[in-house]
């Protein structure tokens, strides 16, 4: 039985929190929890609209992993109707129409269970849908006695509450903008922000620390472990900077030969050097009026480190075999999983390079220092692998998610994508519908001991030097599957330099592994 003290209570505290400064995520977060709390439901959803695909804002009462979800419009016809329509919508008990929340209520510990019982409100601002609202129980019945002067109600407040949250971010990303362009700033800005996933407060504070840098000229360094998503972060602060209609140009210093790493940044003439047949346009000319990205910048040779500090303290480039001077305007952003300051004491590094990149240091935590994220980045990646598999909707078991919660990472969230993969695969392999991804599924024992095995060889068998090079030669393929292909990063585990690790790994056939 409804309680309409208790409904009217909710709603005043509600509208209470509209008027008071909170974070959006927060202020979100008490709606949903204040409607669970009043109303006759298992769980609460608000949606945002972007396109059309509807994002998830605040839930309650749903698993964790939803929040990294996307819910795409034409594969959803409950959501579908809601959207389209004026007024509550109550779907009955024996709809034809799948619901979307099957299998994801908290209280179902096996996600088995189906939704019985669904409502819906379109949420509008001006005439325009922003969002849903979704209310859903197992007790078909549930929401029986449920007037939608109620859920309407509670609908008009959580289209408010999108709209103030659009408005600060608008002012937040760019306050200086006109009123007629932040509602496309906003939009673009909400998009960036559910590809950096995670609300932990390590990201809270690197969204915070990319918001503040993005729109100044400052160089920036990123630094981080291998897999904690370097690349997305420097997307990211391109897409939040003033440079962001003009070309982001990527360059990977420790994937090109030292013979050619200056071409590619500087460019050359034709006839410069042996195979230059035609003139090179550099990366910094391609970069110019936007954004350069040097990764590996700790890999950069010693001889080139002096003439890019040339170039980002005089804003000039020459190609190689010409005497022109050219003039760039580059925003540089670098970034290595090195210890610079390190590197710099060993002089391997410029100091007065390392203090022109380190302008303002950004450092993207490993996956084991915000654990709390793991829920929503675990459902963002199977909606990626159901989309490059096919068939219905995977989900995690609680069981699957506690042991992803308990594992160390040490592949960050590259290796978080990559093993939901492989376990999406085999759950596609037993049905092409609705499956859950089991502990023993994800193979976490088979990642924790994934560093190879090193097998002796037998100089007894072999000969002392047979059985010598069949050891360079497992230890040179086992360092360069821990650094995932990178000759860079194997050599520094093997305490060698890299052009004479790849010496000695093509002197003993492992050529065909060469970068």
């Amino acid at each position: 039985m409804l309680n309409q003290q208790a409904i009217d209570h909710a709603l005043s505290q509600i509208a209470t929190d509209l008027a008071n400064s909170m974070p959006g995520e927060l202020h979100f977060q008490r709606l949903v929890s204040a409607m669970g709390a009043v109303l006759p439901c298992d769980a609460v959803g608000v949606f945002r609209l972007q396109a059309q695909t509807l994002l998830p804002v605040a839930s309650f009462g749903l698993a964790p992993e939803l929040q990294g979800r996307r819910f795409e419009l034409a594969e959803h016809p409950r959501l579908r109707a809601i959207l389209a329509s004026d007024v509550p919508l109550h779907f009955p008990a024996d709809s034809p129409l799948p619901d979307p929340f099957d299998g994801l209520l908290a209280r179902d510990a096996q996600r088995a269970q189906d939704v019985h019982a669904c409502m819906g409100c379109s949420l509008h601002i001006n005439g325009e849908a922003v969002g849903v609202l979704t209310l859903d129980a197992l007790d078909a019945h549930a929401f029986d006695d449920l007037p939608d002067s109620t859920v309407a109600a509670f609908a008009a407040l959580a289209a408010v509450s999108l709209h103030n949250l659009a408005l600060i971010q608008a002012l937040e990303s760019a306050c200086e903008h006109q009123r007629a362009i932040a509602r496309d700033l906003v939009s673009e800005a909400l998009q960036l922000r559910g590809h950096l996933l995670g609300q932990s407060t390590a990201m809270q504070h690197l969204r915070r620390d990319i918001t503040l840098v993005a729109q100044t000229p400052l160089a920036v360094l990123i630094t981080g472990e291998t897999g904690t998503g370097k690349e997305l972060v420097v997307r990211t602060l391109h897409a939040q900077s003033a440079r962001a209609d003009q070309a982001l140009v990527q360059i990977n210093c420790a994937a090109l030969a030292e013979s050619v790493v200056e071409s590619e940044l500087f460019g050359h003439r034709r006839g410069s050097f042996t195979g230059a047949h035609a003139d090179r346009v550099g990366k910094f000319e391609l970069a110019h009026g936007g954004t350069l990205f040097l990764d590996e910048i700790g890999e950069l040779p010693l001889t080139l480190q002096a003439k890019l500090l040339r170039t980002l303290q005089q804003g000039e480039i020459q190609r190689v075999g010409a005497d022109q001077i050219i003039h760039v305007d580059v925003r540089i952003i670098a970034a290595t999983n090195r210890n610079l300051a390190r590197e710099v004491e060993a002089g391997r590094f410029r100091a007065d390079l390392f203090h022109r990149l380190n302008v303002f240091p950004l450092a993207v935590p490993p996956l084991r220092e915000h654990r709390e994220d793991i829920p929503e980045l675990a459902g963002h990646f199977l909606d990626m692998a159901r989309s490059k598999l096919g068939g219905e909707r995977i989900d995690l078991s609680p069981d699957a998610l506690a042991a992803l919660m308990a594992y160390d990472w040490p592949g960050n969230v590259r290796e978080l994508e990559h093993l939901l993969l492989r376990a999406s695969l085999r759950v596609r392999q037993r049905s092409a519908k609705r499956g859950l991804v089991q502990a023993a599924e994800l193979d976490l024992a088979e990642a924790a001991s994934s560093s190879p095995a090193l097998v002796v060889a037998d100089a007894n068998t072999l000969g002392l030097r047979e059985a010598i090079e069949a050891y360079q030669r497992q230890l040179i393929s086992n360092a360069l599957l821990r650094a995932q292909g990178n000759w860079s990063q194997a050599a520094r585990a093997l305490q060698t330099d890299r052009a004479n690790l790849q010496r000695l790994a093509r002197r003993l056939g492992l050529s065909q592994i060469d970068a």
